[in-house]
């Protein structure tokens, strides 16, 4: 299973727009793998909405409706790519997340304020006290995921109860693998640039302390932005890390490091299912200890482009037989 976000461009901002992108790529699956969840070899791929001032409650019961938009995705505008569109003031989606609270939709939620009074190493502390303490309070049966959390504060948050039983977060492989050292020094990594920005060691290991507890609260959620290479190393680069080419064996990689294997099938497979109100996933991989060297790129469209991956040209200590 597959939780797709919709800050296209343009954004997934209907359900008509959520519906042909599904259409897409259904159609764009190798031939001996379906969306079938009675096949072995399926994709599910669960879709978001999103959400915007303007979206109503009528267009969340019809994005419900189609039986596979499983969430919206709260983006503050101008967060980070492509957000120019989302919302400005939570309270004028209050009219879609009634809506949601009712169907059983999950809010997805880029937890970040995105204010230039704000900085941007702050940012996530100031969206607990300024969104999710009101959200929580005005929303108490709404499934809630802090996606791609990136601070301690994030941390404490959800496991203190402030956050109430519905609230659960993402964590990345990034984030559980790196701090802002690997951002900044040696000269501006463009490659590990991504929105939350990677924080101190600190709060890396608070991440990490968190994901391998086993308390249910936290899961997986890769945030790969798959952004092409000139796009990242322009004078304005892009925010976002692509590690989907190695998310698990990444993944085993941080558990490993602190002797928590065990903990990492749930992490990967039970949570996040559960707090979706999914049936859990019956495929299986297999991992092996046996290292290999990324590629320092990857094709990426049909124009020539390129894509630089998360640890690009370095070795990865994990592989899935």
């Amino acid at each position: 299973m597959i939780i797709l976000l919709p800050n296209l461009s343009p954004p997934l901002t209907t359900t008509d727009l959520v519906v042909k992108y599904r259409q897409h790529l259904i159609s764009s699956l190798p031939n001996n793998v379906s969306e079938d969840e009675s096949n072995d070899d399926c994709f599910k791929f669960l879709m978001t909405i999103y959400l915007t001032d303007n979206t109503t409650a009528e267009e969340i019961k019809k994005a419900h409706a189609t039986g596979y938009v499983y969430a919206a995705k709260y983006y503050p505008a101008g967060a980070t790519t492509n957000s120019a569109a989302g919302v400005t003031d939570v309270k004028r989606t209050y009219g879609a997340l009634r809506a949601m609270e009712e169907c059983g939709m999950v809010l997805c939620i880029h937890s970040e304020v995105a204010r230039p009074d704000v900085d941007i190493f702050d940012r996530e502390d100031h969206f607990i006290d300024e969104v999710m303490t009101p959200l929580v309070k005005d929303f108490p049966n709404l499934r809630m995921v802090m996606e791609h959390v990136s601070t301690g504060r994030a941390v404490d948050y959800v496991t203190s109860g402030q956050a109430g039983p519905n609230v659960r977060a993402s964590i990345t492989p990034h984030h559980l693998l790196y701090n802002r050292n690997a951002l900044l020094v040696g000269g501006v990594r463009p490659h590990m640039y991504c929105l939350p920005i990677l924080k101190r060691e600190t709060h890396r290991l608070a991440l990490l302390a968190a994901a391998t507890s086993g308390s249910g609260l936290f899961f997986a959620g890769t945030d790969s932005a798959p952004h092409p290479t000139a796009m990242k190393e322009s004078s304005c680069g892009c925010a976002g890390v692509y590690n989907a080419h190695a998310a698990v064996e990444l993944y085993a990689e941080a558990f490993e490091s602190v002797g928590a294997l065990d903990k990492l099938d749930d992490f990967l497979s039970k949570y996040g299912s559960d707090h979706y109100g999914l049936s859990r996933n019956r495929c299986k991989i297999t991992l092996v200890k046996k290292g290999w060297t990324v590629p320092k790129k990857y094709k990426f469209g049909e124009d020539g482009e390129t894509i630089t991956p998360l640890r690009a040209g370095e070795t990865v200590n994990w592989s899935i037989l």
